[in-house]
C-alpha cells in the first residue's frame, strides 16, 4: 500500500500527479488527510477529498510514503506525529520513502538525508542535514526518492512507479500520457 498524505496547505499537483500516476499504474495508493475530517484544501485553494483520515489509518503494509510539497501543507506534515510514525515505519522495513518540494526538508531534519543525494524546492537546502544536492530536479538514492517542485511531479511519480514495479510499466504510463 502508498500512503500519500494530505495537510492543508498542500501543493496540489504535487500530490495529485503522483496519486493519478500510481494508480494508473495499477499500484494501490490512498491519500490520507491529516485533518480531522476527509477535506483537504491545497495551497491554492482547491478543496479534495481524501480517501482515509489518519486517524482511520494504520502503518501496515506500507509499500511507500508520499509526502507532497507545498506550504503550509509540507510544514503541517512535518509537525504531525502520526506521519511522522509512518516515515519511520517506512524506513524500518526499508521501504520507498518520496517526498517533493518543501518535502524533503521533513526528511532531512529527521537525519534520514544523511551521506544520501537529494533534491528540494530552491532556498530549502540548507534542511536537508548530511545529503549531497544535486542538480536535477528527481533524485533516487537507496529507498528514498526526492524532487525539486511542481514541475517535476511527473518525473517524480515516473520513480516512484520504477521503484515499486519497473521501468517498463513506467513507461507505459508516460508514454499513455504524452502521446
Amino acid at each position: 500500500m502508498v500512503y500519500l498524505f494530505l495537510a492543508n496547505g498542500f501543493e496540489e499537483i504535487e500530490a495529485l500527479t503522483p496519486l493519478d500516476m500510481l494508480r494508473r499504474a495499477g499500484i494501490e495508493t490512498v491519500s490520507v488527510s491529516i485533518n480531522g475530517g476527509r477535506e483537504v484544501t491545497g495551497a491554492h485553494g482547491i478543496t479534495v477529498v481524501a480517501d482515509k483520515t489518519i486517524k482511520n489509518t494504520q502503518p501496515t503494509d506500507i509499500d511507500a510514503v508520499i509526502l507532497p510539497g507545498g506550504l503550509p501543507g509540507a510544514d503541517n506534515l512535518r509537525n504531525d506525529t502520526a506521519v511522522n510514525m509512518f516515515i519511520d515505519e517506512a524506513i524500518k522495513q526499508n521501504k520507498l520513502v518520496c517526498a517533493i518540494c518543501a518535502a524533503p526538508r521533513i526528511l532531512g531534519e529527521k537525519g534520514l538525508l544523511k551521506g544520501k543525494k537529494a533534491i528540494c524546492y530552491p532556498g530549502f537546502e540548507k534542511y536537508l542535514e548530511g545529503a549531497t544536492i544535486t542538480d536535477v530536479g528527481c533524485v533516487v538514492d537507496g529507498n528514498i526518492i526526492t524532487s525539486k517542485g511542481m514541475g517535476k511531479a511527473t518525473e517524480f511519480a515516473l520513480e516512484i512507479i520504477t521503484a515499486l514495479k519497473d521501468r517498463e510499466s513506467a513507461n507505459k504510463i508516460k508514454e499513455s500520457i504524452f502521446s
